[in-house]
């Protein structure tokens, strides 16, 4: 088993860093490239005692790790486009770190469901039956926790409450 492990071992350390030059050129920015050739080593990892009797383990490797740069730029690109649908930014937020870490404890301090049905409505755009549907609750429980959800945090921020029309387009 030891033998196995230095193996193992030996290949990541050779890898590794090709990896992370591999993906450093397909993401153009070396921490995400560091952080995803890791999670294709952890791959390797955990499928050794197969990928080891290949005929190129480390095409495998590299297989594995453009695989997550897909995945990486696909969340990337989705995250864009979510950003993108929440238009411009309402005169009554800012850009100051104070009050978007008083938003996130106020959100953190919401029971599970209230947090989920209010981030999947509000963050995520969902509509009521996509966050029911999501949630696996009904579209009623999901306008109840909504706006039970809202007035904790209108009650908990005040002022500086989020704008966010509880009705919505479909409610």
């Amino acid at each position: 088993m030891e033998e196995v492990d230095q193996e193992l071992a030996a290949f990541c350390r050779t890898e590794h860093p090709r990896l992370v030059a591999l993906l450093t050129l397909q993401t153009g920015e070396r921490p995400v490239a560091e952080e995803l050739a890791q999670d294709a080593l952890v791959r390797v990892h955990e499928h050794w005692h197969r990928v080891r009797a290949m005929e190129n383990p480390a095409g495998w490797a590299y297989t594995v790790a453009l695989n997550l740069s897909r995945s990486w730029w696909r969340r990337r690109h989705a995250e864009r486009r979510a950003v993108a649908r929440l238009g411009p930014r309402q005169d009554n937020t800012t850009d100051d770190p104070d009050d978007a870490l008083m938003l996130r404890r106020a959100l953190g301090d919401l029971p599970v469901r209230q947090r989920t049905a209010v981030l999947l409505r509000y963050f995520a755009d969902l509509s009521i039956a996509d966050t029911a549907m999501h949630m696996r609750c009904a579209e009623g429980t999901v306008k109840s926790l909504t706006s039970q959800g809202v007035a904790a945090l209108r009650s908990q921020l005040g002022e500086q409450a989020p704008d966010i029309d509880e009705e919505g387009d479909d409610a």
